[in-house]
């Protein structure tokens, strides 16, 4: 549902990507969600679309907005560091 949720803003908001930080088991993953498809940073992304990339119990430990196209090398930060609960706030608007 979270998952859908991430894609569904970036569906709406073409113009930016969100750098994802999620905690799974104890180990810290990264993840972009992108014109509302998720890739993981750290790990290998499901080859089935269906799967979700945030696995259950996973824990979303930040957001980062930035503008898209999204350039590791140099990315241009819209609002950084937002916590779950934060963005949600930006759902509802």
């Amino acid at each position: 549902m979270i998952e859908k949720q991430l894609e569904d803003y970036t569906t709406n908001h073409k113009n930016e990507a969100l750098v994802i930080t999620i905690v799974v088991e104890d180990r810290e993953e990264q993840l972009i969600v992108f014109r509302g498809f998720t890739s993981s940073l750290s790990q290998g992304t499901p080859a089935d679309p269906e799967e979700p990339v945030i696995p259950k119990g996973a824990e979303i430990k930040s957001i980062d907005r930035v503008k898209a196209p999204y350039n590791p090398q140099n990315p241009e930060y819209i609002d950084r560091g937002l916590s779950w609960s934060e963005f949600q706030l930006l759902l509802q608007a």
